[in-house]
């Protein structure tokens, strides 16, 4: 029989609900989302469960994170619904503020990062992106004070920089990244795939089999790029406007032209319409 959460909107009943669920010095887990869940967030929220006592998920629209002509104004916004999935996984406690409360009047602050969050992937498309991400989720971990965070591996470079900013901030975090969860085509679950049309969404896995076309060819001993370029063929043929299909290291982020040279992660951004797709796997 689920529960429901407790829904916490402002400070102070956040913190009240913290002392509340720290009783008996149980440990915390943080699960940053932006709602609309999915199954993907879902099993964040089980991985967060196996790591900690109780579970506390966030659920925030950041404004920070996004340029004037993304989609922040039509991003979904599903609380009810995402209140009762969370219910279903016995979810502890909701930490649902609105702007006014994580940006009040006369806001600003925030952090910068370097490091991984300038490596040429995302900042070079979306430079807002990471000061928004950096100083949102070092707010909630202010804010929560978790002994751990779960986040997925969708988004890698923003789970490489959440690490970094956690590490060298001295946040008292452990940043934990899940597996990403994937539709039985392959698709990356995303928040975004609702924006696609059917005859998008029947291309959008193009670009998990092209990652796995290069990933292929680099383990026969093909060079990586030429297994970039046969990759990136696939992906525009399908109809994507390609914004990077690239080999990094998989820790620091650094370009890799050899095998030789590290761990490999694969990342890759499109466009297929007006739906932007990211998603990487490692070699």
């Amino acid at each position: 029989m689920s529960r429901p959460p407790v829904v916490a909107r402002t400070l102070p009943a956040l913190r009240r609900a913290l002392a509340e669920l720290r009783k008996r010095n149980a440990s915390v887990a943080l699960v940053p989302t932006m709602g609309a869940l999915h199954d993907g967030h879902l099993s964040l929220v089980r991985l967060a469960k196996r790591r900690a006592d109780k579970v506390v998920v966030s659920v925030f629209v950041n404004p920070t994170q996004f340029a004037p002509h993304e989609d922040f104004g039509s991003y979904p916004r599903t609380f009810k619904a995402d209140a009762s999935k969370l219910a279903g996984e016995n979810v502890d406690l909701i930490w649902n503020p609105d702007v006014k409360v994580m940006y009040p009047d006369g806001f600003a602050s925030k952090i910068a990062t370097e490091g991984p969050a300038v490596a040429g992937l995302e900042d070079r498309f979306r430079p807002h992106f990471f000061g928004g991400v950096t100083t949102v989720v070092g707010k909630l971990f202010i804010q929560c004070r978790p002994d751990v965070a779960i986040f997925g591996s969708k988004d890698f470079q923003q789970l490489r920089v959440v690490t970094r900013m956690a590490a060298d901030l001295d946040l008292g975090v452990k940043v934990i990244g899940a597996p990403t969860v994937r539709e039985r085509d392959g698709l990356a679950m995303s928040s975004r795939n609702v924006y696609l049309s059917a005859e998008e969404r029947a291309v959008a896995p193009t670009l998990y089999r092209a990652m796995k076309e290069v990933a292929k060819r680099i383990k026969a001993g093909k060079s990586i790029e030429s297994s970039l370029t046969a990759g990136a063929e696939l992906i525009t043929e399908a109809g994507f406007v390609l914004d990077y299909l690239e080999a990094r290291h998989a820790e620091t982020l650094a370009p890799i032209k050899s095998p030789n040279q590290g761990p490999i992660r694969l990342l890759v951004a499109a466009k297929l319409g007006k739906t932007r797709l990211i998603d990487n796997i490692a070699v």
